[in-house]
């Protein structure tokens, strides 16, 4: 790539199974964080985690693959167990990568349940030292994760969100956390499901398993829609309208990624209609809804997140710089847009 350096996102672990959540969490760090590629790095051991109930380094790094496979920007490598590791400790990892890779940007990538309990992780703080870390909220541990240790002891290098494209970029210690909401589904779960007696026929078991390995259908194969969904969404852009937001764009997410059903992308001409805009909204949807508003402050981009609809407002020259439209394009080509 000429004037950029390859950005690659790693997201480490025993895999064991890999599984849905692993696919969102890829897909929302190659656009948040604006990313060549992931890479899946199965763990042949974890060092926190005991072998018994752990699968073949084979056969979890064949079952990876198999998920991942048909997106191209997520590569599922062995790589940590050819860098000469012996015992196969992030920390090692990571110094062997960027020793490798002097000319790539690499971005660690994990799970707010794992940043609780980074400071059991041998040489922590040598992780936050040689890479930029993004952090995805996981159910119920956004408040322990950014209360703990490794939150407080770094929380002068935390980038905002709003940030979170350059990361990789950053000279680290640097870190972001991220409050999208993501797949709850856990390897665990899966393991526990899979040991249960069956109660199903074998086609309705096959059929849940399917779930393990993809993202929900696509739009085509009927997929459902919260019933409020389309309320809110009414109500989002009757609001936008009566406030004179311009080039408003609906993207169909439903069936294509677990976030939400519609995103909705605005323009506001400066920083003040923005925040009216953003204003309107809240009113609007507090009644029918709990709301969440990131970048109410600066009013260059403004996140509102009402559950099933995700809105975003920018300024003109925030709009253009970031693309989303574009970027979720890339990311789910058959994606509908409906330019308002």
């Amino acid at each position: 790539m000429i004037g950029r350096h390859h950005r690659i996102g790693l997201l480490g672990g025993s895999f064991n199974p890999a599984h849905r959540g692993h696919l969102h969490l890829s897909f929302t760090a190659l656009r948040r964080l604006d990313l060549d590629e992931v890479w899946w790095m199965v763990s042949p051991q974890n060092p926190l985690k005991p072998s018994a109930g752990m699968a073949p380094f084979a056969e979890r790094l064949e079952q990876a693959r198999r998920v991942a496979a048909g997106h191209r920007r997520i590569r599922v490598t062995d790589i940590e167990s050819r860098l000469g590791s012996n015992s196969y400790y992030t920390a090692d990892t990571l110094k062997r990568l960027t020793r490798r890779f002097p000319h790539w940007r690499f971005v660690w990538l994990m799970g707010g349940d794992n940043l609780v309990q980074l400071p059991r992780w041998d040489r922590w703080t040598e992780i936050f030292a040689t890479v930029p870390i993004a952090v995805f909220n996981r159910p119920t541990y956004a408040h322990q994760a950014l209360a703990g240790i490794a939150a407080q002891r770094f929380a002068r290098r935390r980038v905002p969100e709003l940030a979170a494209r350059r990361l990789a970029e950053t000279k680290p210690p640097a870190w972001v956390f991220f409050h999208t909401r993501l797949d709850p589904t856990s390897a665990t779960q899966i393991r526990s499901e899979c040991n249960k007696p069956p109660r199903t026929s074998l086609t309705e078991q096959k059929s849940k398993l399917a779930t393990i390995a993809a993202l929900p259908s696509r739009p085509h194969q009927h997929p459902v829609r919260s019933p409020e969904a389309s309320t809110i969404l009414d109500l989002v852009l009757k609001t936008l309208d009566d406030g004179k937001a311009e080039a408003i764009v609906t993207i169909d997410l439903s069936g294509k990624t677990t976030i939400a059903d519609y995103m909705v992308v605005a323009t506001g001409r400066s920083a003040r209609q923005v925040g009216a805009l953003t204003e309107h909204l809240e009113q609007a949807l507090s009644g029918v809804i709990k709301v969440s508003i990131e970048g109410k402050e600066r009013g260059d981009w403004v996140l509102i997140d009402a559950s099933d609809v995700i809105v975003h407002l920018f300024r003109p020259e925030i709009r253009a710089y970031y693309n989303l439209e574009k970027m979720w394009g890339a990311a789910f080509p058959d994606a509908e847009l409906v330019r308002q």
